[in-house]
């Protein structure tokens, strides 16, 4: 019998999909990603059928016609290394043409992504430590859902290259989480987010106007959980206050990433940017 491969645009059921199979090879998805993850770009998810058997998956969100994210990118090991996975990476690269394209590359892939014209920026570092501990009394924390929308968004948007408010609004709105702002002088100064995982949870983003405002706002969400829980924080390489954070808090490196471009790297804020919010989608 002849088979037949088809690329098709993922329904949300296949977005659960994606991330069970993200699961399976240790990436740790939050028990929610697959709804925000959809949210962010409803076109943007492709599944590879091998007859009626899906074999294939990738991500391709469009922010706008200037900046796209790929994630995702999983074939079914037994169909690993006979041109399938090259298929539909080709597909997500055609989706996003035009577009600076980023991706977080696992270390070993990096060569190949450079075949494919990305080019090294940083690397990002996953931490892995323990919850629990206690907030800050004298920090101005606050529930970030007792903000407007609009100075969340504004407050976010120079740590992301395109605005992304599709994702953004059910990002800190996501079941199982906690979203907090912390207040300098009235304005926002920072904020974050700490979703449950398949594995414990993580803080993503984490994103301040100083390391003392992100220390608080770290201590804040980890407040939230048990002594027993694990907590993961993935931090900028290139932020060294972000890395010592990290350390001082007796938390361990479990993986690493190569945040990748294949146009110049977007102008971010990264001494800011405290906790990436996601190697999956940005």
């Amino acid at each position: 019998m002849q088979n037949t491969y088809t690329i098709k645009t993922m329904n949300q059921q296949e977005v659960a999909l994606a991330v069970e199979w993200a699961a399976q090879e240790g990436w740790n998805p939050g028990l929610h990603d697959a709804e925000c993850y959809h949210a962010a770009d409803p076109n943007g998810f492709l599944i590879g059928y091998l007859n009626d058997e899906p074999i294939a998956t990738i991500s391709a969100v469009k922010y706008n016609d200037d900046f796209g994210f790929i994630g995702f990118y999983i074939v079914k090991p037994e169909y690993r290394g006979k041109g399938y996975g090259i298929q539909i990476w080709n597909a997500a690269l055609e989706y996003l043409k035009g577009a600076n394209v980023a991706l977080d590359g696992v270390v070993a892939q990096q060569e190949n992504y450079k075949k494919s014209g990305f080019k090294l920026a940083y690397s990002n570092i996953r931490y892995e430590g323990l919850g629990g501990g206690n907030a800050p009394e004298e920090a101005n924390i606050v529930e970030l859902a007792s903000l407007p929308f609009d100075t969340i968004e504004t407050y976010d948007q120079p740590f992301f290259p395109a605005k992304r408010s599709n994702f953004l609004k059910g990002w800190i709105n996501q079941p199982d989480s906690h979203a907090l702002g912390i207040m300098n002088d009235g304005q926002l100064a920072g904020y974050g987010v700490i979703r449950e995982c398949r594995e414990g949870y993580k803080i993503g983003p984490l994103l301040a106007d100083s390391s003392e405002l992100a220390e608080s706002l770290f201590l804040a969400l980890k407040s939230k959980l048990n002594t027993t829980d694990t907590v993961y924080l993935d931090t900028p390489e290139v932020n060294q206050a972000a890395v010592s954070l990290a350390e001082r808090h007796g938390m361990q490196v479990s993986f690493e990433t190569a945040r990748m471009y294949t146009g110049e790297t977007p102008n971010i804020p990264l001494d800011r940017l405290f906790g990436v919010t996601s190697f999956e989608i940005g």
